[in-house]
């Protein structure tokens, strides 16, 4: 029987080779967002609550919005 930390394991492992993978570096910021909010998922299933809300806080809130503002001041494309 498949539980859900297994799942939620499996999908931080797709989004962080999608970070990694990815031209785009709007993508890129949007990925490592999905990345940081099943990370919260996955600890909140482990039953750290307090964990998972601050990385929901930190991780996929402020640094979310810390990479989209970086990317509309820089060029959105990787050169290489």
């Amino acid at each position: 029987m498949i539980t859900l930390d297994i799942i939620v394991f499996t999908l931080i492992i797709f989004c962080a080779i999608g970070a990694l993978t990815v031209k785009d570096l709007m993508a890129a910021a949007i990925v490592t967002s999905a990345y940081s909010f099943l990370i919260c998922l996955l600890l909140a299933v482990m039953g750290a609550v307090d964990v998972a809300f601050t990385e929901a806080t930190v991780g996929a809130g402020v640094s979310t919005v810390f990479f989209v503002a970086t990317v509309f001041q820089t060029t959105r494309r990787t050169k290489d």
